[in-house]
């Protein structure tokens, strides 16, 4: 059973499961893109790559999709990870659906780049080449959106993609999700996606399940909007829908 809230703009909807949230998310995402693609030659999608997307990128395979005429882009990457390291964002989302599904392009951001800055820029220009239609979303377990940590985050961040240092909160999260043994292996620095360029896409699906997103939830969805939780600004998005189970939907008001 869904139970549906709204937070300022937000829409909000509550399963009981993380099983149930991956579906019901995957369906509403299916149905959007194949409305999109009834009205436009190509759609251009954001993914978020993380262990709480499984679910959600597992429904998605199961809809009938024109991925052909999808360009895909991944929201954010480590900076110096061998890019086939299973713990590389685009390899995450190349085993779980860029390799399972023929899209129009997948467009990686390279964690080997020589010159940060110029990646950057290459990945901005390719952004502003194809206007970004759909974001998938995650929240980290310290509010953060991509690698948007607290102390980076800026709402009007003048860049679209830019390098950061990961804060330790999200450091050890990539360890709590079983992405990393220790803490030591974790990078500390990556590229990100901006907030505002982030929010600049159309529509937003944020896909966020598990207790241990509890108190990022209900900072997004109660608390200030404030850069201290940077997902609180989804709350002023014109169309985000915010997908959460009974677990990490425990400390919102109803």
């Amino acid at each position: 059973m869904v139970t549906q809230l709204t937070k300022g703009r937000l829409h909000v909807k509550i399963s009981d499961t993380r099983a149930e949230l991956g579906g019901v998310a995957a369906r509403d995402v299916a149905e959007y893109i194949q409305k999109l693609l009834a009205a436009k030659d190509e759609v251009n999608i954001v993914f978020a790559s993380a262990p709480s997307q499984n679910e959600f990128l597992a429904g998605l395979l199961t809809y009938d999709i024109d991925w052909g005429r999808v360009n895909a882009f991944h929201m954010d990457e480590y900076i110096g990870i061998d890019p086939q390291a299973p713990q590389a964002f685009g390899q995450f989302l190349r085993d779980r659906i860029f390799s399972r599904k023929r899209f129009k392009s997948v467009n990686y951001i390279d964690s080997l780049a020589a010159d940060p800055a110029a990646e950057c820029a290459r990945y901005a220009a390719l952004l502003r080449q194809m206007p970004v239609d759909i974001v998938f979303l995650g929240i980290g377990e310290n509010g953060h959106l991509a690698f948007n940590d607290p102390h980076v985050a800026f709402f009007d961040d003048p860049l679209s993609v830019k390098t950061v240092d990961l804060a330790p909160a999200c450091r050890s999260q990539q360890v709590n999700d079983g992405c990393f043994a220790t803490l030591d292996e974790v990078p500390t620095l990556a590229y990100t996606i901006t907030i505002p360029e982030l929010l600049y896409a159309p529509k937003l699906f944020a896909i966020v399940p598990s207790i241990a997103k509890a108190n990022a939830v209900k900072g997004t969805c109660d608390g200030p909007i404030v850069t201290a939780c940077p997902a609180s600004i989804l709350r002023t998005h014109r169309d985000c829908t915010l997908y959460v189970d009974r677990d990490s939907a425990s400390l919102v008001a109803r």
